[in-house]
């Protein structure tokens, strides 16, 4: 029986391109979405659409990572996280503001923008079907869509308000062309302090690059200004649990030997929080 067309997907319908020949929409057609060329991408049952074209992307978000981020997200830890990128994100806000959040995940941060944004509408997008399978449902305005960010995006030219990435890859000549000129871009990115007792712990977790600011300068220079960045930083309490899903759930969990985490090895009861959040503008 054909997937019917999710609420918050049709609420999006009109921002999708087709992936394969870039020009022309995407419209319903049994269970699925299809440009007037006839190529056809999947709505999965649990109410994302399959927007991979070419070689199939690797992602390392598998269901433990995705459990995990989605355990420690909902003790609301890192909820100044959220709030700093909805409130930024309110300042670009129009009537009816559109949010694309590249490198969703599971939907965490584009529920926290579109809460504070009752007439906004979001669309995700990321690789792993384990996190859109959560972001499908992570807000009533949220669609989610499967597609490499590293690829040309499925949506028209100037179709965003705000792009969000939190944590995320980034495309800046892709985030140029969707945005509106009185778009913002909302970069959310760990400093060098972001998890320090917990990595000074855990010899193998993944290192934050001293250079990371003067990369992401470059990289987004040619497309972009900043307009406002804030700092959030704070201490964070942390049980077992939280301290095993902040190793899991990130990139560190492909470095570090999971089974020597569960044998009780000594981990920290607080780590510092610590990120820069900027709004850029178009140039």
């Amino acid at each position: 029986m054909p997937v019917s067309l999710p609420p918050a997907l049709d609420l999006s319908l009109d921002l999708l391109c087709c992936p394969t020949c870039r020009t022309h929409r995407l419209h319903p057609h049994r269970g699925a979405l299809r440009c007037p060329v006839g190529h056809t991408f999947d709505i999965a049952r649990h109410g994302y659409v399959g927007l991979l074209t070419g070689t199939r992307a690797t992602s390392g978000d598998d269901a433990a990572m995705v459990q995990a981020r989605a355990r420690f997200l909902s003790t609301g830890t890192y909820a100044p996280i959220r709030e700093v990128g909805a409130r930024l994100a309110a300042i670009a806000a129009s009537e009816q503001t559109t949010v694309v959040d590249v490198g969703c995940g599971t939907g965490y941060y584009l529920a926290g923008v579109l809460d504070r944004l009752p007439d906004a509408r979001g669309l995700g997008l990321d690789t792993s079907v384990r996190a859109l399978r959560s972001a499908a449902r992570a807000h009533d305005r949220a669609a989610a869509a499967a597609r490499d960010v590293f690829r040309p995006f499925p949506l028209a030219d100037g179709a965003a308000d705000v792009v969000l990435d939190v944590f995320a890859p980034r495309n800046p000549a892709e985030f140029h062309r969707v945005l509106r000129p009185t778009g913002r871009l909302i970069v959310v990115r760990p400093t060098g302090r972001h998890l320090a007792e917990l990595r000074g712990q855990v010899s193998a977790m993944v290192t934050i690059d001293p250079a990371k600011e003067q990369r992401l300068h470059r990289a987004l220079n040619p497309f972009f200004a900043a307009v406002v960045t804030e700092k959030v930083e704070y201490s964070a309490p942390l049980s077992r649990l939280d301290a095993l899903d902040l190793i899991v759930m990130t990139p560190s969990a492909r470095h570090v030997n999971r089974a020597d985490l569960n044998d009780g090895g000594l981990l920290p009861d607080q780590a510092t929080v610590s990120v820069l959040a900027t709004a850029y503008r178009p140039r």
